[in-house]
């Protein structure tokens, strides 16, 4: 009899268990489950919203990128002294021709002023033009690495030619550097001093 209670007793109380426990424990499952899935719901939507809202300041980023750097561009031509600023049209200077044009012998192609220019090199093209324009212009060797090239032109050259030609070099600079807006790593050069 003692276990006939017992019996009846574990039955019961594990049969009262069950019964309570399995509707709290399905309810609470999918309370958990709905509020789970809202929270990821939630979190997936606020992505998307960041992601729709970086994406359009990216643009507004790059065109601010593209201003600035027009706007540095004519801060650095404001700074250029008045006599390298652009002018409407470009004048060659006939008057003050370098030393280094005058000491130097007359180039070959001067005799065969009718011929066309020795290859389709720019350089023969543009010195076949200026031989045109003037027989007299003379040109001078420079057969060593740029730099050696320049600091002979700078000798030979008068103070203002000089200045005149660093300034053409700084426009030329100026735009190779527009024309590659995209800078890769470049070693830096140090000037030296003369």
């Amino acid at each position: 009899m003692a276990e006939e209670q017992r019996d009846l007793i574990s039955d019961r109380g594990s049969g009262v268990l069950r019964v309570t426990d399995t509707p709290r424990s399905a309810l609470g499952r999918k309370a958990a489950l709905s509020t789970l899935s809202i929270l990821v719901a939630l979190l997936i939507a606020g992505q998307a919203v960041t992601i729709y809202f970086v994406y359009q300041q990216s643009g507004q980023i790059s065109k601010l990128t593209k201003t600035s750097q027009t706007l540095q561009l004519e801060a650095l031509q404001r700074k250029l002294p008045a006599s390298a600023k652009p002018v409407g049209k470009m004048r060659m200077a006939m008057v003050n021709t370098p030393l280094a044009m005058r000491v130097l012998p007359l180039a070959p192609s001067v005799g065969n002023m009718d011929t066309a220019p020795i290859s389709n090199k720019t350089e023969d093209q543009v010195r076949h033009i200026l031989l045109q324009a003037d027989p007299r212009k003379m040109f001078p060797e420079l057969n060593d690495n740029l730099m050696d090239n320049l600091k002979n032109l700078k000798k030979t050259m008068t103070a203002l030619d000089w200045q005149a030609f660093e300034s053409w070099m700084h426009k030329w600079l100026l735009f190779e550097m527009a024309k590659n807006p995209k800078q890769e790593e470049r070693k830096a050069i140090p000037a030296e001093k003369g």
